[in-house]
């Protein structure tokens, strides 16, 4: 009879080991260099270990430290990394809530497998999270101070000792928590953009994504080769490239953000709410966008105190599309959504020698854009009870 190749073991947040620091790090203050700095994490971090032969190996809540890892790491010569940004907010109920990590867990779980990584149990990440949390949020997210998050930046990399072109053989997953600037609460003279992004169309030989690749996964590899465009564009003024693809110039991401654009459609006058689809997997399937589209389809869609309905459709615009509505004045507003960035409003595009300004035509009908800000804020800090809301119990006092 033939041997039976063993089970592996799945990923089991239930059986965490926990090792509490005994050199406690300085908490940033708000606004600070330190925070500005985005290197400065909490106390703890989170750590699991796979073997291609046994699996996930027992995860723990551990002191924060550098990585030790072998030069010959597969992630460091054949980019087999994947990461998630998430956050965890501090509400005015004086509770701890991430905003819908399961979406964020079966990212991650999907991006590892693309890039030839173990896959997990993705309702595993939010009770990990949450282990990291109970012992890290009380110092880092005091309870008199609502309404702060921190930025939370799981990631798998392929970290074995095998150099050449292969299917990693060992992997780890680690977890950790970064103080991060809150834009809203900057005063508008101390931000770069007070009224908006300001956005550089990327040119037609600079490409972020395309068909059969993997634009929509959270992977290293979408974000490095496309740094030098980033900081040629802000090298001229501007915030972040909107990524165009293709001969007829689709528009699919502003940076790393989803983009969208309210704005009227030309053949039948009804006002739309638009943005790119998935179906090309051009564009990374965000959390913050989905959640977007769902409170846009269930709230919007009829007349509100302010708003006037909208129908919302996800298909494949094009910066011709966009140039031509701005022209006509057809324009009301456009945004971004991402965990980085929240949402936040487009203020200029320019496409070649063509500015574009976002604010102009529509902005006694805009609102759009906040109003879903709103309504999101509300389920994040708890003000409003949501499913969306995921709560962790059981924080642990210093």
């Amino acid at each position: 009879m033939g041997s039976v190749a063993p089970k592996l073991r799945e990923l089991d947040a239930s059986e965490i080991k926990v090792t509490r620091s005994t050199t406690l790090r300085d908490v940033p203050l708000p606004g600070s260099p330190e925070e500005l700095s985005h290197s400065h994490c909490s106390d703890h971090m989170v750590t699991v270990r796979w073997t291609v032969n046994n699996g996930w190996e027992t995860p723990e809540v551990k002191p924060f430290e550098n990585l030790s890892i072998p030069p010959t790491a597969s992630c460091l010569h054949y980019a087999t990394e994947c990461f998630e940004g998430m956050k965890v907010y501090r509400g005015y109920d004086g509770k701890l809530r991430l905003f819908r990590p399961d979406c964020n867990g079966e990212r991650l779980a999907n991006s590892a497998v693309r890039t030839s990584l173990p896959g997990f149990r993705y309702e595993e990440l939010k009770r990990l999270v949450g282990k990291l949390l109970q012992i890290d949020g009380p110092r880092w997210l005091p309870k008199d101070q609502p309404g702060r998050f921190l930025y939370i930046r799981p990631t798998v990399i392929g970290n074995g000792t095998q150099l050449g072109v292969q299917t990693p053989k060992e992997a780890l997953l680690f977890i950790i928590a970064v103080p991060w600037p809150d834009p809203s609460k900057k005063k508008p003279e101390q931000s770069s953009t007070p009224q908006g992004l300001k956005l550089l169309a990327s040119a037609p030989e600079t490409i972020r994504a395309w068909p059969g690749g993997f634009g929509y996964a959270k992977l290293g590899a979408n974000y490095g080769p496309s740094l030098a465009a980033h900081g040629q564009a802000q090298g001229l003024g501007f915030d972040q490239v909107l990524w165009l693809f293709g001969e007829d110039r689709q528009v699919t991401e502003a940076g790393a953000s989803n983009f969208f654009i309210v704005w009227d459609n030309k053949e039948t006058g009804k006002l739309e709410l638009v943005t790119a689809p998935l179906d090309s997997q051009l564009i990374l399937p965000g959390v913050t966008r989905r959640s977007v589209l769902e409170l846009a389809r269930s709230q919007l869609s009829q007349s509100n105190e302010s708003l006037a309905p909208l129908d919302v459709v996800e298909r494949s615009l094009t910066i011709g599309e966009v140039e031509e509505a701005w022209k006509e004045g057809r324009i009301v507003e456009a945004f971004v959504s991402g965990t980085a960035y929240f949402i936040c409003p487009v203020q200029l595009i320019r496409n070649g020698d063509v500015d574009m300004n976002m604010l102009e035509a529509g902005v006694k009908r805009a609102g759009y854009a906040a109003q879903i800000k709103s309504w999101l804020e509300a389920i994040m800090y708890g003000k409003e009870d949501h499913e969306w809301a995921y709560v962790i119990e059981g924080e642990v006092e210093n």
